[in-house]
């Protein structure tokens, strides 16, 4: 299968790139119909290649780890098609919010939301991890209020003045850096499955007695050097395919919801669509097993990886081309991200999630479909 996704991946871009002039605009509406079908069919196919190799490095390398891996090899994919967006014809000021934002609504609302319906329905109540959510949900917090809430006050237009693009991308870019540096060391028992034997209050410390004993990663390495040099190997080989063509993918996702007269937000949300399909039934697979600590370093993980690596790489392309990156949100979106961020603290302070709190996130995420298309 791997070698299959490798052949039908670079088979792919070869083909994009001898079609060349075929596929600049206007390009025929058939031609268009078929050209982005296939290709987000391949990035669908290749996109859950990725998290094939990079669940078999989860499961050896254990979580916060493996989760880790799986969470920013999707990230770089949707991070690569933003640039590709911002660099390549037309006018794209918006399209890192409107991704960004779609992700936030779609992970936290949608995923985390089916996730906990289906496995409150078939475990019950399930205990997570109280102190590592905490963690996540305190970079959420600060990194969505600097994304989305401060250019609003502060910039112009919606966007930051280049003077303060610049602090804004070392804030940012630190808080990530020192969030992932607590998760792979000290911190790492924090984000580990809750032992389901301990009893609730228990489990709502989440310390390292109330959490199961993690790999040692190093020895792990040490002693599966081969396997996991090749899964990761394999891992950027079908990436690759993916990124490389993704400005013509871009081009014509452009032209064609242009030719729609599509809400502007909708090119965002079909990238943070396409991008996160894989991660998101990943996701309620664990939830299925009763896994909802890796539900939410999954989820939440890879919330906080894209608006910590996203944010900062648009605003560096911003400063480097020249180009204004509008990142202030609108009234109802901001109203829709505050109601989502609170529940999921009340959602997460519980000792344990249910049902319930799934199908009210699934409500908040249908409100932010009404919005865009109002």
């Amino acid at each position: 299968m791997a070698i299959g996704r490798l052949v039908l991946g670079w088979g792919a871009f070869v083909a994009v790139m001898a079609a060349g002039p075929l596929l600049e605009p206007p390009v025929p509406a058939l031609l268009l119909i078929v050209a982005l079908a296939l290709m987000i069919g391949v990035i669908l196919i290749l996109a859950f290649g990725v998290v094939h190799e990079a669940e078999h490095l989860a499961q050896r390398l254990g979580d916060p780890y493996g989760s880790l891996v799986l969470t920013l090899s999707i990230v770089l994919i949707e991070v690569i098609l933003i640039s590709a967006v911002m660099l390549g014809p037309g006018e794209h000021a918006t399209i890192a919010r409107d991704s960004v934002m779609a992700v936030s609504m779609i992970i936290l609302n949608a995923v985390i939301g089916l996730a906990l319906l289906v496995g409150g329905i078939k475990h019950g109540d399930l205990a997570h991890n109280r102190t590592g959510v905490s963690a996540y949900f305190a970079l959420l917090v600060v990194l969505s209020s600097l994304a989305f809430a401060l250019p609003g006050l502060i910039g112009r237009d919606g966007a930051y003045t280049p003077a303060q693009e610049i602090p804004i991308v070392v804030l940012t870019l630190a808080l990530y850096a020192f969030f992932l540096f607590r998760q792979m060391g000290t911190q790492a028992e924090d984000f580990r499955e809750i032992d389901p034997r301990v009893t609730p209050g228990e489990a709502s410390h989440g310390n390292t007695e109330s959490a199961t004993t993690g790999p040692n990663v190093r020895q792990i390495i040490a002693e599966h050097r081969t396997e996991v040099s090749l899964r990761v190997a394999l891992l950027v080989a079908t990436v690759l395919p993916i990124v490389l063509p993704s400005h013509d993918m871009a081009t014509l996702l452009d032209d064609g919801l242009g030719r729609l007269g599509a809400p502007v937000a909708l090119a965002g949300i079909l990238i943070a669509m396409i991008v996160f399909l894989p991660e998101s039934i990943t996701s309620v697979r664990a939830a299925l097993q009763g896994e909802i600590q890796r539900v939410s370093n999954l989820c939440h993980g890879a919330l906080v990886s894209t608006v910590g690596l996203t944010i900062p790489a648009v605003l560096i392309i911003g400063l480097l081309t020249g180009q204004t990156v509008v990142l202030g949100e609108s009234p109802a979106n901001l109203l829709l991200l505050g109601v989502t961020l609170l529940l999921s603290v009340a959602t997460f302070a519980a000792q344990r999630v249910t049902a319930i709190h799934g199908a009210a996130h699934l409500v908040v995420f249908a409100a932010y479909g009404i919005a865009v298309f109002s």
